[in-house]
């Protein structure tokens, strides 16, 4: 296979969804130590991709004011899916390497093994918890394609939608990713809410 340089590959975040278990709050904006996810994983791949773009439903303004490009979804509850087609809609590389914006880590070695393990539509991490469907990178063309495909069919299961993309998985032993999706998530990543633990 080519190789695959920073200059091929657009971060994707998706930080679309609306946190319910959370209280609706906006998961892109939490801080932990005093700097907000997308931030934060904007830094961590800075030299690793050369662009970036977020897959975000509200506030555009405060992206913006970051020099962040907010996306909204083109198409209206299609959930991670319906990111995943406005990011590939607007990517103007050949590969998309995306994560969710509430991950609360990743290895340093991360998106250089999904480039360097993967198949010819990309690849998506396998950690500890099991699968983890959207750190994944995404040939761009294909990812359009199997998006619309999918949402026009109504499939909107991320875990169907790579079964029909020549992707591989990739394991990460010894490794979790996490997510922040409850308030104990928060609390034990060390994040400053208002909302009590559970």
């Amino acid at each position: 296979m080519a190789p695959i340089s920073p200059s091929d590959i657009t971060l994707g975040l998706l930080a679309g969804g609306k946190a319910v278990r959370l209280g609706g709050i906006d998961k892109a904006w939490l801080e932990r130590d005093g700097v907000p996810q997308v931030l934060r994983w904007q830094r961590r791949f800075s030299g690793e991709v050369a662009a970036l773009l977020v897959s975000a439903n509200r506030d555009p303004g405060r992206y913006a004011a970051h020099d962040l490009t907010a996306l909204p979804d083109l198409t209206l509850d299609g959930g991670p899916l319906g990111g995943l087609e406005a990011l590939a809609a607007a990517c103007a590389t050949p590969w998309l390497f995306t994560l969710p914006v509430d991950l609360v880590g990743t290895n340093d070695c991360l998106l250089r093994t999904l480039v360097n393990m993967r198949g010819e539509d990309g690849a998506f991490a396998v950690d500890d918890d099991g699968l983890q469907p959207l750190v994944a990178l995404w040939r761009c063309d294909a990812l359009l394609v199997a998006c619309r495909g999918a949402l026009v069919a109504g499939d909107c299961a991320i875990h169907a939608l790579q079964s029909r993309l020549r992707m591989a998985r990739v394991v990460f032993s010894g490794f979790r990713f996490g997510n922040l999706n409850t308030p104990d998530d928060l609390h034990n990543a060390g994040v400053a809410t208002d909302l009590p633990s559970t």
